[in-house]
């Protein structure tokens, strides 16, 4: 089974993506959080941080780009592949924010299939780099992917990386099986299942459900648990000092990259809405921590907390 981390805007980036690898790692691949290229070609400081191989070492790691024009990606994919070394790409189809959809842009794309026929025309004919997809089934309704998938068909994707919601669901509501089993047995490429992947058990109930899947996407389960990408290959949970190390990694890194505590302190608030459900009793130290506006006081917090732990 390949197992792979899902781009989380504004979450998984690069000193999260290190954080976890080095930390608990069972990755096979991490997915970048994607790229929107601008009128100038050029990517942001963020960007280029999050592309950079130095800051990607020992994973492979898969930029993802948000457009729906075809010079646009083929300008970034050009970009990635020359000066940064990537020769996969991932199509981001799937995001459901009302700011990209109504730009059309994301899961929008998905509601102009004649539009999105032509651009994916153009893109595989001119791109010499690797082509993965990450979809929803539609706008509205599931129905729509079966026009969806005929148009991915037509074409040599390296995987199609299904998360069976559409957009109006955002995250929402429960994954549709149903419509992801006829996707998954009508697809002519290789087929990824993402959505709702928080524990062994869920994970063992998709890959006991659908016989012959090999690979499977995880993200928000990751952020509540960051050893879980272990744990699905039989390892074990995150230890004590484990989650103190990882914890650490990313509250450097940010300290190190970014300036003003209260930068630091909203990135590390938000790690731990994710991560604090995990732990027993922690919604004192939560609360604890939302309050903290001083980075002093943060690091007086969470020592208290993990002396617990």
């Amino acid at each position: 089974m390949k197992l792979y981390l899902a781009p989380l805007e504004g979450i998984t980036g690069w000193i999260y993506r290190n954080a976890q690898h080095v930390c608990f790692g069972g990755f096979d691949k991490y997915f970048i959080p994607f790229i929107s290229p601008n009128q100038h070609g050029h990517f942001s400081s963020r960007e280029k941080k999050d592309v950079m191989p130095e800051n990607n070492k020992d994973m492979y790691a898969v930029p993802q780009i948000l457009t729906n024009k075809s010079d646009d990606f083929l300008q970034t994919a050009a970009r990635l592949r020359e000066y940064y070394g990537y020769d996969e790409i991932n199509l981001n189809l799937g995001c459901p924010s009302r700011t990209v959809v109504t730009k059309c842009r994301g899961a929008g794309f998905l509601g102009e299939p004649e539009r999105l026929t032509r651009f994916l025309d153009e893109i595989f004919e001119k791109c010499s780099s690797k082509i993965s997809v990450k979809t929803r089934l539609g706008m509205e309704d599931a129905g729509e992917f079966e026009r969806i998938l005929e148009i991915y068909n037509r074409f040599p994707f390296e995987e199609v990386i299904i998360h069976p919601r559409v957009q109006k669901d955002f995250y929402k509501n429960k994954p549709d099986l149903e419509a992801f089993s006829k996707a998954f047995k009508s697809s002519e490429n290789p087929v990824c299942y993402n959505g709702d992947i928080t524990s062994v058990e869920s994970y063992s109930e998709i890959t006991g459900r659908y016989p012959g899947l090999d690979r499977v996407m995880a993200g928000r389960g990751v952020l509540a648990d960051p050893a879980l990408g272990r744990e699905l290959r039989g390892g074990e949970p995150a230890a004590r000092a484990e989650l103190r190390k990882f914890h650490d990694l990313l509250y450097e890194g940010y300290c190190r990259e970014m300036s003003g505590d209260r930068t630091i302190l909203f990135k590390m608030k938000e790690m731990w809405s994710y991560l604090a459900p995990s732990f027993p009793e922690s919604k004192k130290y939560l609360k604890k921590i939302k309050k903290c506006e001083k980075c002093r006081a943060y690091e007086a917090v969470t020592d208290e907390f993990f002396a617990l732990y």
